[in-house]
């Protein structure tokens, strides 16, 4: 399995890969989940509102108990991260994700119409960019511009301070590679046993690589959220 996504076709010279298609499905499952959660609310949740509500209320309370009054505009963001990559990388565990087929051109064996979207370096980097950025632009929002600047630079005790916001610069460089690598290499390793032990045995050796799968899938994602969570609550508190 090479590492860079196969490119099925283009549209209007833009390359459509097999984890672009992964992606778009993920889109169809969650507006179908939040079409079918709120289509009847009830006051006593059953089905899909009951799970959906469930997910919310967690992140919700584990947030509050965290950031405290600035859970209501942290949450939503740990919650839309936490849905995506959790989706995402369950649709890949399907049996036969990766089977089908699509010819590029006459002759060839074809390439997997379907690939995790998590197993792209592109699709990691967007999230990690996504998450970063909202994080600084809700800092410089709710601490203002000039207590934004003063985690970076600052005078005071020269130069200690100085050096130590040169360090958290850094840092916060460092949070691109850390947030997109950590998913992909994960999930990319993850479809590599799998191929493997489907390669040696379709059936019954795989049953439980697919669980241990399973449970990456949603330690990663939670591992995401959360570490949004936190870096929101840090860089959003005026206290540092």
């Amino acid at each position: 399995m090479q590492i860079s996504p196969d490119v099925l076709f283009s549209v209007a010279g833009f390359p459509v890969t097999n984890t672009v298609i992964t992606t778009l499905i993920t889109d169809v499952v969650i507006i179908t989940l939040v079409i079918l959660a709120t289509k009847k609310v009830s006051l006593k949740p059953q089905g899909t509102q009951n799970a959906i509500e469930t997910i919310i209320d967690y992140f919700r309370e584990t947030t509050e108990s965290i950031a405290g009054s600035r859970a209501s505009f942290i949450y939503p963001w740990v919650v839309s991260f936490f849905l995506f990559i959790i989706i995402s990388n369950l649709i890949a565990q399907i049996p036969g994700f990766e089977s089908i087929r699509f010819h590029v051109s006459s002759g060839d064996h074809g390439v997997p119409l379907l690939r995790a979207a998590t197993s792209d370096l592109n699709l990691t980097l967007a999230l990690a960019v996504a998450s970063v950025v909202t994080t600084h632009f809700l800092s410089i929002k709710h601490t203002g511009i000039k207590g934004y600047l003063t985690r970076f630079i600052s005078f005071k005790m020269f130069p200690v301070f100085l050096f130590v916001g040169i360090l958290e610069f850094v840092n916060e460089l460092a949070k691109f590679i850390s947030f997109s690598f950590r998913l992909f290499g994960n999930i990319f390793a993850g479809e590599k046993v799998m191929a493997t032990m489907y390669g040696i045995c379709s059936f019954g050796l795989p049953l439980p690589f697919i669980g241990l799968e399973l449970m990456v899938a949603l330690i990663q994602a939670i591992v995401f959220a959360m570490l949004t969570m936190a870096f929101m609550h840090i860089m959003t508190d005026k206290s540092h």
